[in-house]
């Protein structure tokens, strides 16, 4: 059975602060280590009311430094907001104080809106303009001392932190498969292209050193409890808050609401459907199905599953249904 990974946006609900969020993550984070999910992603988002992971190599170390196993990483930094050597000194330090346990996902949108990009960078031309030159260079820090080389990421320097690129279209599929690197598929918002971009990834994947043979992590939306109609109802803040998001009104993450009739349109109902369409959301069998159905379709190596849930222990509870679901396709698996 293939591992199961966290992506959390460290949400801020309605009411609550970031420094609520940011405890929360990481006692999610334990839970989630208990339960045996394989690594726990958190994401760079800027300038918005509900996230609180922007500073995400902060956050990491809070939560490396909470746990003891599972791997903690980033999905994603949005590496044109940084020079490499920053990240690589970043991730080095993370790598140096837990060994075997930092991921770096690398992203290559802004992760916020043009005006907080440009207040990041100080300057701001097309996002993927020097993409491919900054992982390498990124890649060439965190690797082995080379003759002559006079600028070192100390810490970083040959501690080769694992690096993913993430992607919601074919550019960081290809690139990822020309590099030789994991590639992770934000399909939890964007799943136009994902089919073709695993198709692209896959075919066009040249062995590296450390991979030789492509690896997919696909993103997925899942929001379980022991209802149908339960988990329906908590998924409504999720689609609230992307609505919000889509028409440029952001804020904390909204309580659930017992239907959406009235809150949206059916156009506006259509376009939330679509960009949540890889979403699972259910009881325990409605997950199991569903994940298991999602699986066969992708041939995904791994899933990392998000869940905006507005009640802490509403979210803890998902995650352990799923870990529980995870068992036993597991045991099918096995048993076939």
């Amino acid at each position: 059975m293939i591992p199961f990974s966290v992506l959390d946006l460290s949400p801020v609900p309605r009411g609550s602060t970031p420094g609520e969020s940011l405890r929360n993550s990481r006692d999610l984070a334990r839970h989630a280590e208990a339960l045996g999910f394989h690594r726990y992603w958190l994401a760079e988002h800027h300038n918005m009311t509900g996230i609180a992971s922007a500073a995400t190599s902060v956050v990491i170390g809070y939560i490396a430094e909470g746990t003891s196993t599972i791997r903690v990483g980033s999905g994603g930094i949005m590496l044109p907001n940084h020079a490499p050597l920053v990240i690589a000194e970043q991730f080095g330090t993370l790598a140096s104080l837990y060994p075997g346990r930092i991921d770096l996902g690398l992203g290559r949108a802004p992760g916020t809106d043009q005006g907080t990009a440009r207040a990041l960078r100080r300057s701001l031309g097309p996002s993927d303009d020097r993409f491919p030159d900054d992982v390498q260079e990124l890649q060439f820090f965190l690797g082995p001392q080379q003759p002559g080389q006079t600028v070192r990421a100390v810490p970083g320097m040959d501690t080769n932190v694992p690096i993913w690129l993430l992607g919601s279209s074919l550019f960081s599929a290809r690139l990822a498969a020309e590099l030789g690197l994991p590639f992770a598929f934000a399909s939890h918002f964007a799943p136009d292209l994902m089919m073709k971009a695993l198709e692209v990834y896959r075919t066009m994947f040249k062995p590296s050193d450390v991979l030789d043979k492509p690896y997919a992590m696909l993103g997925i939306n899942v929001v379980a409890a022991d209802t149908d109609e339960e988990a329906r109802r908590l998924f409504t803040s999720q689609q609230q808050a992307f609505w919000n998001l889509r028409r440029g009104a952001p804020g904390q993450l909204p309580p659930p609401v017992n239907s959406m009739e009235g809150v949206w349109t059916p156009m506006e109902k259509a376009q939330v459907d679509h960009a949540l369409s890889c979403a699972v959301v259910g009881s325990p069998e409605t997950v199991r199905e569903g994940l298991a159905a999602f699986i066969e379709r992708t041939g995904a190596d791994e899933l990392i599953i998000t869940a905006q849930i507005f009640d802490h222990e509403a979210r803890k509870r998902s995650y352990a249904i799923v870990a529980e679901q995870h068992a036993e396709l597991a045991r099918r698996t096995a048993a076939a």
